[in-house]
């Protein structure tokens, strides 16, 4: 964890650039790394091929965010990330929005441990 995930409209795919918004995300998430260990880092993204947004008279876009990670941070340190998470999705979207219409949305979704099954060996190389 965290897990970094995108659902974005098809129809700004060839504009949307999500491998420079995951390498901008991964920097912020990377600069916290005495709170989110660097191995468990994961970006991805799903394109919506079948969606409505308002009342379907435009050819409106939309990007919503669900940023996953465990339980057990502050409120002020959540605050502080999801802040600067989405500060970066604002400006690596902000020239498409002002070509067209776009919505962009965050959420974060915090879980308990139970229930949760994992095994990663990336963390090894990053204790090093």
């Amino acid at each position: 964890m965290p897990h970094f995930i995108v659902e974005y409209t098809d129809n700004i795919k060839d504009e949307a650039n999500l491998a420079k918004l995951f390498e901008e995300i991964h920097k912020v998430l990377i600069a916290r790394d005495t709170i989110f260990p660097i191995g468990g880092i994961r970006s991805r993204a799903i394109e919506l091929k079948e969606y409505r947004v308002a009342d379907g008279a435009e050819d409106d876009a939309f990007v919503h965010v669900m940023f996953k990670i465990g339980s057990g941070r502050s409120k002020e340190i959540k605050e502080e990330v999801c802040t600067s998470l989405f500060e970066v999705i604002k400006e690596h979207f902000s020239s498409l929005m002002a070509q067209r219409y776009l919505a962009l949305s965050m959420e974060l979704i915090e879980f308990s441990e139970s229930g949760t099954y994992k095994q990663n060996n990336i963390h090894v190389r990053f204790k090093k």
